[in-house]
């Protein structure tokens, strides 16, 4: 029997171990981490027969070194170990990748991006699903890509890769750039690249690199659908997609390719090939890019031939995505709103943006390197006041101070933050509790889910 060893213990991680050990490997799952919720996932994958170690390195030096490495998204393509691995001739691949071998008969849609990915695949999986078809949205976003590998592959011991009992009609994959570098092979049908600022840096080192990885995914991809309102994309790098799809918000005379094949929005209409599709109008979410998600969401379902009818209602029932400008409860005339997925500056700036000022701001982490100035702009003209959380709190007090706006608050924990700006906006008459980060999560809590929730659960709290 072959072995194989899974390293990282997320939802990528157990869903590669689980389906590994279906498919007749022995399988080890590691996570140099130690806790007592990872211990309880420790307990029910042994009863699966998939031995977990916590606070463990693999060894790769010894005689029972495995066949094969599947990495977690969030362990760093250049660790140490993985480098060891190459080393020694050890496959190496990620979650994505070993999806993509049990399920590349399926056609993909591979969206990525720096923001915007999300709600985008959200999107589309929604209008694909309401036209009838079996299109899960997985990858970075609901389910890992290796879930919706178990749930269409059969126990069948017979030859390799096992006959699936059902394959679903199309994969709707959001794919960071840490899944894209560990998964050469994955070729969508359709690629979909959303918006490409700073983001990621710490681990991918430069801007070129960063955008490299994106770009392979895409290049990859049999259709391209890109962004032409993001500035880097449609500017800097237009040599680069030549024959893509573009779209364009801003109408038909900024498309970057002929009108055939843009998508754009013209008297209220969202125009695909020069027909119209959905009005505008239909759209429920909020803020100037969503309006940049629905073209490049109407482009790949025009793509893939689903009809104008399946596309308008779908749209016109799409409730927007958890965690990205959600809107939670309304206490005493304040809504409270939820963004827990802005983990970057421009997500959040796009974020503030998007509400009713003036609001109450609720921003902090696991600080990321990027450009602040356009998001410290936008609070100082639509933020009565900043409360700040988590590490990163002290050095946005400083950036903060820096250009000028004083009226921010340390509080540390988000029960704090809560309390503190339920306290502020009858004050200062705001409308809006905004939670928008700009921070990853990783200094309190597992992810920005997990973050999100705790808000949720907080503001719940003071409409009970």
């Amino acid at each position: 029997m072959s072995n194989a060893c899974v390293i990282g213990l997320g939802k990528s991680g157990v869903a590669a171990a689980r389906l590994l050990k279906r498919e007749g490997w022995q399988v080890i799952l590691s996570d140099r981490s130690d806790s007592a919720s990872l211990r309880q996932q420790q307990q029910q994958l042994a009863a699966e027969g998939i031995p977990v170690r916590l606070g463990h390195t693999p060894s790769l030096d010894s005689t029972d070194s495995p066949q094969l490495i599947v990495v977690s998204p969030g362990v760093p393509w250049d660790a140490d170990i993985l480098n060891r691995a190459r080393e020694l001739g050890i496959e190496t691949i990620g979650e994505m990748e070993l999806a993509w071998r049990y399920l590349n008969a399926v056609p993909w849609v591979g969206i990525t991006g720096t923001n915007g990915k999300t709600t985008t695949t959200a999107l589309v999986a929604a209008i694909f699903q309401t036209a009838g078809l079996n299109a899960p949205a997985c990858g970075n976003i609901g389910h890992a890509v290796c879930d919706v590998a178990l749930e269409f592959q059969n126990n069948s011991r017979g030859a390799q890769p096992y006959a699936p009992t059902k394959y679903p009609d199309w994969i709707i994959a959001e794919i960071s750039s840490y899944q894209i570098e560990s998964a050469p092979s994955v070729a969508p049908r359709i690629g979909v690249w959303t918006t490409f600022t700073p983001d990621h840096l710490s681990r991918h080192k430069t801007l070129e690199r960063y955008y490299d990885i994106k770009a392979h995914l895409v290049h990859q991809s049999q259709l391209q659908v890109i962004n032409g309102d993001d500035a880097f994309l449609s500017q800097e790098k237009l040599n680069d997609w030549q024959d893509a799809y573009w779209t364009s918000v801003k109408g038909k005379a900024f498309l970057n390719c002929s009108p055939d094949l843009g998508t754009y929005i013209e008297d209220d209409w969202v125009i695909f090939g020069q027909e119209q599709i959905v009005q505008v109008s239909a759209l429920r979410m909020v803020g100037a890019h969503n309006l940049q998600n629905l073209l490049m969401a109407v482009a790949v379902a025009r793509l893939a031939d689903i009809d104008k009818e399946a596309i308008a209602t779908a749209i016109a029932t799409f409730p927007g995505v958890p965690h990205r400008l959600e809107h939670i409860c309304t206490w005493q005339g304040i809504d409270f709103i939820n963004d827990s997925k802005a983990t970057n500056y421009d997500a959040a700036q796009v974020g503030l943006s998007s509400v009713t000022s003036p609001a109450i701001l609720i921003a902090g982490g696991e600080a990321k390197i990027g450009d602040d100035l356009a998001w410290l702009q936008t609070i100082q003209a639509q933020a009565a006041a900043v409360l700040l959380i988590g590490d990163a709190a002290p050095a946005f007090a400083s950036r903060l101070s820096q250009v000028g706006y004083n009226n921010y608050e340390i509080v540390e924990t988000m029960a704090r933050a809560v309390s503190r700006a339920a306290e502020l906006a009858p004050q200062y008459q705001a409308r809006v509790v905004l939670l928008s980060p700009a921070c990853a999560s990783f200094d309190r809590y597992q992810n920005f889910e997990q973050r999100g929730d705790d808000f949720r659960q907080l503001s719940m709290q003071l409409v009970q």
